[in-house]
């Protein structure tokens, strides 16, 4: 036929000419060598990038831990026994962080980023979320980045540290979390202050809506001079943040004009079904 004159390159050799090279190649030359020299690089990397991926994924679970409990803050009679807990789970989601610092000692972090992304974010949620609750404004990335700096704690692990590297490096370790995944982290940060809000308006608690109806804009103006100019994962969470946005500024519209009409106890019911209301409005557009 008219393809008929394609053929592989290796249909040009009778099969007992190939068997017959097979068996006379060398092992121990140096093209053999070479090429298990790169299969044993590839296979450690490999090995490297499933450890990491394996701690990215203590540290997502970890976080959301971590998170859920903070949004026991407004209706705990002690907040203060909330932050300390959630400050002993960070300071656990850390050591985890820690592991990574050390596995990527003389790496290049963006060959194994996508490997340690998904948690680097999610730990950046949890963060500020803390620090929010704390303080009522945003952390900077500089100020977590200040906490993911380590030193090592004991003799066996600077031992083990020493004996497994050539060099001495010092016994200090860091890992920086990246602007793109500090972006993402906040983004998804807004998600949980919109149910902190829902919450908080359930316990009675009528002046944080309208703090976090301001703090959301703020950080929505902040995402909108970005724009389509950031990476493709912070516009589709833009999206996501102006959802967020319009559901607490419905709920202080709400308190503010029909507040004293509804009693506190069913507020909360209120937004709720106005939530579900938004969401069926969104789902058909």
């Amino acid at each position: 036929g008219s393809g008929g004159f394609r053929k592989r390159k290796h249909d040009n050799f009778p099969h007992g000419q190939r068997r017959e090279e097979k068996e006379n190649v060398n092992p121990s030359s140096a093209l053999m060598m070479s090429f298990k020299s790169f299969q044993l690089e590839l296979d450690t990397r490999h090995d490297k990038y499933e450890r990491l991926v394996k701690l990215s994924r203590d540290i997502t679970i970890e976080s959301k831990r971590t998170i859920f409990l903070l949004h026991r803050f407004t209706s705990a009679p002690n907040g203060e026994e909330i932050l300390n807990e959630s400050e002993a789970k960070l300071d656990a989601v850390r050591r985890k962080i820690k592991q990574i610092a050390q596995e990527l000692i003389g790496e290049d972090m963006y060959q194994f980023h996508r490997a340690i992304s998904p948690g680097l974010q999610e730990y950046v949620e949890a963060v500020s979320f803390q620090y929010f609750i704390k303080t009522r404004s945003l952390v900077s990335v500089e100020e977590i980045n200040k906490q993911l700096i380590f030193t090592a704690e004991d003799r066996e692990e600077i031992t083990n540290t020493t004996s497994n590297s050539q060099d001495k490096q010092p016994h200090t370790w860091s890992l920086k979390v990246t602007p793109v995944d500090y972006l993402l982290g906040v983004a998804d940060l807004t998600g949980e202050l919109m149910r902190l809000c829902i919450s908080s308006v359930g316990n009675g608690d009528i002046d944080t809506p309208f703090e976090l109806s301001q703090f959301l804009r703020q950080i929505y103006d902040g995402f909108t001079f970005i724009g389509n100019t950031g990476p493709y994962e912070v516009s589709k969470k833009l999206y996501t943040l102006k959802q967020s946005l319009a559901k607490v500024e419905n709920a202080c519209y709400t308190l503010k004009v029909r507040g004293s009409e509804i009693p506190k106890h069913m507020l909360a019911d209120v937004f709720s079904t106005k939530t579900e209301l938004i969401d069926q409005e969104e789902g058909l557009s």
